[in-house]
């Protein structure tokens, strides 16, 4: 009985919506907007060290990365100039109210090496194949599908590509000085529990480690091999 027990599991969790109490704020436009404002926060780079971000994932140029879920569009500029003129930064968001806000930013600071992609909830529609990178910065506790959304992701990267994902602990006061419970509420699985699900979608894990004491960790993983 255990034999089919996995399988039926892994599906149910690929077609069940898991993350309903972190998206409340996303099925309006009016609260789309509100998290928007947020995400455009000027200090916000105090917050989340983009920077610190590019050096992990160890960007050179001409690489090829994706931003997945990356709303107005925050990493784009940081990512863009890592890879260089002649790398491809993909950013992709389910949203197109936030693609229009990271298109204007693009604009405005004339990027012409990003490309925007409107996914899904399952599924984020990226180049099959070919990106050295992708990141997922604060978005992996929104999948409402994350099999099916790691199963494409991992469909994306070369053989030698690697995802990291950045996210919030699921513990008190994580998402900030006085936000109380609001990451034990939001937050959907903690990193230890992440790293098991993202390894049982055919990856493993390369290291963990904080990005932001008591606050955000950043977790690499890559393609597992199969056993000789």
């Amino acid at each position: 009985m255990k034999r089919f027990l996995i399988p039926v599991l892994l599906c149910s969790a690929a077609f069940a919506q898991v993350a309903e109490k972190a998206n409340e704020r996303y099925q309006t436009k009016e609260g789309r907007e509100e998290v928007a404002r947020e995400l455009e926060n000027p200090n916000r780079d105090k917050t989340e060290r983009p920077r610190d971000l590019v050096e992990a994932m160890g960007l050179k140029p001409r690489m090829k990365v994706a931003d997945v879920g990356t709303g107005v569009g925050y990493m784009l500029p940081y990512l863009s100039q890592a890879v260089g003129p002649d790398g491809e930064v993909y950013g992709e968001d389910i949203a197109q109210d936030f693609l229009d806000r990271a298109q204007r930013r693009l604009n405005a600071l004339g990027i012409k090496n990003v490309k925007l992609i409107l996914g899904t909830e399952e599924d984020p529609k990226l180049p099959g194949g070919i990106l050295n990178a992708v990141l997922i910065l604060d978005s992996y506790h929104h999948f409402n599908y994350p099999a099916a959304m790691l199963k494409s992701i991992h469909d994306s990267l070369e053989s030698d590509g690697k995802l990291f994902i950045v996210d919030y602990y699921k513990r008190p006061n994580a998402m900030g000085p006085g936000s109380g419970d609001r990451a034990v509420q939001h937050i959907r699985l903690d990193r230890d529990d992440m790293i098991k699900e993202v390894e049982e979608s055919g990856f493993h894990l390369v290291f963990k480690r904080d990005h932001i004491p008591g606050s955000q960790y950043i977790a690499a993983f890559e393609k597992a091999k199969d056993e000789p």
